[in-house]
């Protein structure tokens, strides 16, 4: 049942993947969209790897009810997301002013 959250938040996440994907739209070399891709599956990994630790945090509390477990784990899988592509964007930032540098 953990998964239900990941299954609800998936069109946010592919919606924030593709701004991220596509902006800025230049320079686009492969170094480039192979740092994207990795940086897009290590979110969503992490965003799992945060919706199972969410989940089961939420499970191990008796006295919250059952909604609280699917909270946890949105909450979880957001940030985890979300901390992903924060820590991405200065660095791709970065590495960018490189690639302009250099050509």
């Amino acid at each position: 049942m953990a998964w239900l959250s990941l299954l609800l938040f998936l069109p946010w996440f592919a919606l924030l993947g593709a701004l991220y994907w596509f902006y800025p739209r230049t320079p686009r070399p492969a170094a480039r969209r192979a740092y994207d891709g990795v940086v897009l599956v290590v979110a969503l990994l992490l965003s799992i790897a945060g919706m199972h630790w969410g989940y089961d945090t939420g499970a191990a509390d008796a006295r919250s009810g059952p909604i609280w477990r699917q909270v946890l784990a949105v909450l979880y899988a957001y940030g985890a997301f979300l901390a992903v592509l924060a820590l991405a964007i200065p660095l791709r930032m970065r590495l960018m002013a490189g690639w302009r540098a250099r050509g």
